[in-house]
């Protein structure tokens, strides 16, 4: 007796259920319509949630993956559909996120021909996904599947597409879904050299002023218990990337802050005046290391990484160690001496205590005129107890944010690192809420970058959402504007914004909106705000012409710091 089949379509849905998949970001089109008509059938098991554009689908799926761990799904037409999901493929290429991203494709005979709609979905994406395939098989469609997910989510975390040809959609099939755990020739976890631990541990133990600089790997790893025990068996103090911010709780007593242009103060000239440096699942970014020719000179340096082409990248290092986070780390701590380095975490305070001075003190409790940045960001962050979600835009808002938030557990801040994408904002909002139900998830915009993707207030009012936006409106384009009065003689060329009624709009789609230009009215509208059952946009008129300090400037030695105005 002949096994049933089903259709391809079918197979797909039921290979993405196998993998554990309950929701799906979307958008439908002509050349995908047998999986969505298919899906039909599937709204039991699989929530698909329609963004008003394709990128949204991509950037939701990204705050989703974020913030739950899990593996984001988009699904998109062919043509136009598979090429606005590329600015959120790249995006999660460069931070490190798991996607799965399947688009529809013309029948495969049509293959080649230019035919409505047809576009070289493989050719345009290889170079920013871990792994590009195209189904043109029903056959094929299980196999594909259980590949995307494995190399998604392994190793150093990624997006893969699938390209979905039409006849293969709808294609009988005989069904059977095989998860795999091997790839010849992939790699996802490289084999631990025990020598390399011991150098490693020697450093640090013959070590005076040792320093951590926490990146998102140990996120991603899951190794941020272990993270702690290293640091506190030996006293180090540590940094933290941007991405990794969250991997240590706002107040753990090792934390020193963040690394980076707008970082904290410490952590930057500590790295210049360290002898052992060990960086922990970062990838020695421009942002981090300034010119790298004055970069952590003085000190001998240990990075441990998973990814072996990060390593001696950017940074020549001492010792290598190649790894996942969760498995060097304590390898590492077991033969760490116990220590008290009580004067070198000193030397930290007076550090701290210029910037509160110089910067922090005036952009949290400023005395008088226009509402600053950083006391919204701080009021809003204390409003929740310190244990939201951040989630921001790019720009002044997203430096802005990572300062000035608060956190108590990991995976509790979702921005876009590596491409920097104004509009990644709302859509990673939309994603990070359905990741996390149960927690608060706060997005802090500018008007440059909420307008990028601002129709995704559609999709918000359709799942009725409960997302809190806090638009920092400034009509500037306040990142590049800053960049403009510091470096181009304050010649605004192109960066003074008009913008529209946002409360207006935020009513058109049906969410709950306030617009606040006093001080002492911004307490009482956080509280609305928190308070209010559903999606909220809380416009609060900020200073035009704020400035994120401190800053080092783009390819200056890291200890070059501007603190302020002159």
């Amino acid at each position: 007796m002949e096994k049933q089949k089903i259709t391809g379509s079918e197979a797909l849905l039921k290979s993405l259920i196998a993998e554990g998949v309950d929701t799906i970001f979307g958008y439908p089109g002509g050349a995908v319509i047998p999986v969505y008509d298919c899906l039909y059938d599937y709204e039991d098991q699989l929530r698909h949630i329609l963004v008003r554009h394709e990128q949204g689908a991509t950037h939701a799926a990204q705050g989703y993956a974020r913030v739950s761990g899990k593996v984001g799904v988009a699904l998109v037409t062919s043509g136009p559909g598979a090429t606005n999901t590329l600015t959120g493929i790249a995006d999660a290429m460069m931070d490190s996120t798991p996607l799965v991203v399947i688009t529809g494709q013309v029948a495969s005979p049509l293959l080649g021909t230019d035919a409505f709609q047809e576009i070289d979905v493989i050719g345009i994406t290889q170079p920013i996904t871990k792994w590009a395939y195209q189904i043109r098989k029903p056959e094929d469609i299980a196999w594909a599947v259980s590949r995307a997910f494995y190399i998604a989510s392994t190793g150093r975390p990624g997006p893969v597409v699938l390209d979905f040809a039409k006849d293969a959609q709808v294609g009988l099939v005989e069904y059977a879904y095989r998860k795999i755990d091997f790839i010849r020739s992939y790699q996802p976890q490289p084999d631990v050299k025990p020598e390399r631990i011991k150098e490693a541990a020697d450093l640090i133990n013959a070590a005076d002023k040792p320093f951590c600089l926490v990146g998102q790997g140990v996120i991603l790893g899951g190794a941020e218990k272990e993270l702690m025990e290293f640091l506190q068996k030996n006293d180090i103090p540590a940094g933290s990337t941007t991405l990794g911010l969250s991997a240590m709780p706002s107040d753990f007593p090792l934390n020193k802050g963040m690394l980076g242009m707008h970082g904290n103060v410490g952590p930057n000239r500590k790295t210049n005046e360290c002898d052992v440096l060990i960086a922990i699942g970062m990838r020695f970014d421009d942002r981090v290391t300034g010119d790298l020719k004055t970069y952590a000179k003085q000190a001998k340096i240990i990075h441990l990484d998973i990814d072996n082409s990060e390593i001696g990248k950017n940074v020549l290092v001492d010792v290598k160690v190649l790894g996942d986070a969760k498995q060097t780390i304590p390898l590492i701590t077991a033969l760490l001496k116990e220590r008290k380095r009580t004067e070198w975490n000193a030397e930290f305070d007076p550090d701290e205590k210029e910037e509160y001075e110089k910067v922090i003190a005036k952009e949290l409790h400023p005395e008088q005129g226009y509402l600053k940045m950083g006391e919204v960001i701080r009021k809003v962050s204390e409003a929740t107890g310190n244990d939201a979600v951040l989630v921001t835009d790019v720009g002044q808002n997203q430096m802005m944010g990572v300062r000035y938030f608060k956190y108590k557990q990991t995976r509790s801040v979702v921005t876009s690192g590596g491409l920097g994408t104004m509009g990644f904002g709302l859509p990673a909002a939309i994603g990070a809420k359905v990741g996390a139900p149960n927690r608060a998830v706060c997005f802090f915009t500018g008007d440059g970058g909420l307008q990028m993707t601002i129709q995704e207030l559609g999709t918000i009012m359709q799942e009725n959402l409960d997302v809190k936006i806090i638009l920092l409106n400034n009509n500037f384009l306040g990142m590049v504007r800053q960049w403009q009065e510091l470096f181009y003689h304050k010649r605004y060329s192109s960066t003074i914004m008009e913008n529209p009624d946002f409360v207006a709009i935020a009513k058109a789609y049906h969410i709950a909106s306030r617009e606040v230009q006093k001080r002492e009215e911004l307490d009482g509208a956080i509280r609305e705000m928190l308070e209010h059952d559903g999606g909220y946009l809380l416009v609060v008129d900020v200073e035009e012409q704020g400035m994120v300090y401190p800053m080092v400037p783009a390819g200056a030695t890291v200890t070059n710091i501007i603190m302020g105005d002159k």
